[in-house]
């Protein structure tokens, strides 16, 4: 079986990769067909790939395809937008609070607003550097899909027990993790970080994954209607789910085909979820980048795990 990339929605693929437009790409896409929506659109803040906008007219070309997204979207299913803060004059709107009102309009349900926290980026001179972006966690509806368990973290202690009452001597803690919270810390996409492209604004694979784990089963299809480099592509397809999106800057698109390739033969390095942030001590407990293999991952007989 080799990897099947389609240039178009075709749901017999293992990935889409549309080189052009969201809106005419969403256009292919029938009603309630994506568990997942994710992405973290332009910004309108002059980055090589958009034209700066008037912030009016920003708003509302976000709106376009928030319904249309919201039209793909399975009635159980999850839309995430992962944004930062438009600049103007020097001054900072943060963009998932002026788009928040376009959600709610179409009847979403806001379950999380996930602050995605990291340590480096550019610095500022008239205010506090900017070190985090938030992500907006929308539901369609009241019914579905979150599986916590998959996306636990560590306990802090985790062979703390109960000292008195019924529950004394046991485990306080769950034995499988404790839930992440909605502060997430992951380090950006910089020059020293495995996943390092030529694409200036990447997020983590580490990111998309958790999204990906805890709001959608196996054979899902998982949808970035602004794709960049394939992050979401490569997130989804480790994992077994079927990823789309679109992209109009050529040579991203070309950029996205070859990580999935990359990928497909086990080439790809990414950083593990797993990883610590920052290990003070030297490296006892390193783990090393993880390599991709969806070669692997997709010959392989359908994981054990309950649906």
């Amino acid at each position: 079986m080799g990897l099947l990339i389609k240039d178009h929605f075709d749901p017999r693929a293992h990935a889409v990769i549309y080189p052009g437009d969201c809106l005419t790409f969403l256009s292919q896409i029938p009603d309630e067909t994506v568990a997942l929506v994710i992405t973290s659109p332009p910004y309108n803040i002059g980055k090589p790939y958009e034209d700066r906008k008037a912030l009016d007219e920003y708003l509302s070309w976000q709106e376009e395809v928030i319904k249309e997204a919201v039209r793909v979207l399975k009635p159980d299913g999850s839309l995430v937008w992962q944004v930062g803060n438009y600049v103007e004059n020097g001054e900072i709107l943060p963009l998932d609070v002026l788009l928040f009102p376009i959600f709610r309009s179409l009847s979403l349900k806001l379950r999380n607003r996930i602050v995605w926290a990291f340590e480096h980026g550019l610095h500022a001179k008239r205010r506090f550097s900017g070190r985090y972006e938030v992500a907006l966690w929308f539901t369609k509806g009241d019914s579905y899909v979150f599986h916590l368990d998959r996306v636990r973290v560590p306990q802090k202690y985790p062979n703390k027990r109960y000292f008195k009452g019924p529950k004394k001597g046991e485990l306080s803690g769950n034995p499988l993790g404790k839930n992440p919270g909605d502060v997430w810390i992951f380090p950006n996409v910089k020059a020293n970080h495995v996943e390092k492209t030529f694409h200036p604004a990447q997020y983590p694979v580490e990111l998309v994954e958790r999204f990906v784990l805890a709001l959608t089963e196996e054979g899902d299809w998982v949808l970035d209607p602004f794709g960049g480099s394939g992050t979401t592509l490569i997130a989804a397809l480790m994992h077994r789910r079927r990823g789309a999106m679109a992209e109009i800057v050529p040579e991203y698109v070309a950029l996205a085909y070859s990580r999935l390739q990359d990928a497909w033969e086990g080439r790809l390095r990414v950083r593990p979820m797993e990883r610590e942030v920052y290990d003070p001590t030297g490296g006892s407990h390193y783990v090393p980048p993880k390599v991709v293999d969806l070669k692997m991952i997709w010959e392989a007989p359908l994981f054990a795990e309950s649906k």
